[in-house]
């Protein structure tokens, strides 16, 4: 959820509860909020367990991740969606990399806010044996 709604929702359930039950309703929605907190670190604590069961920077299709990017999505959304953690390349900018078996590559670019911004899609060096032996067809 983006903070931006989150953080206002859970300081209007803790000041519903307030004004519609005084001291219970502000437990409640002290609760509710801890609730929803513990609910997300434990969300990003199982991605992270199952990230680090695999090889650092290795997916099984890079083409089949670049086809499912979207610009925006947060780097917890892209490690969901490869199961493994990526290799940094650089700093700034921000850019990680996850690699196929097949010598195929991705590398992500991420913004200041910690966003997707762009990526590129590098083939392996079997590919482009095999587009250059078509092309000699």
């Amino acid at each position: 959820m983006d903070p931006r709604i989150g953080w206002p929702l859970a300081a209007v359930a803790i000041a519903l509860g307030w004004w519609l039950w005084g001291w219970q309703g502000l437990a409640l929605g002290g609760t509710m909020v801890s609730f929803w907190l513990v609910m997300q670190f434990t969300r990003a604590m199982k991605v992270m367990r199952v990230a680090g069961q695999s090889p650092m920077g290795h997916i099984k299709s890079a083409l089949m991740l670049s086809t499912k990017l979207q610009a925006g999505m947060r780097m917890l959304d892209v490690v969901v969606m490869t199961k493994s953690l990526g290799e940094r390349i650089s700093d700034t900018p921000e850019v990680w990399r996850w690699a196929d078996s097949g010598g195929d590559a991705i590398d992500l670019q991420f913004d200041a806010k910690g966003r997707l911004a762009r990526w590129t899609l590098q083939r392996g060096p079997s590919e482009i044996a095999a587009d250059a032996n078509t092309a000699a067809l």
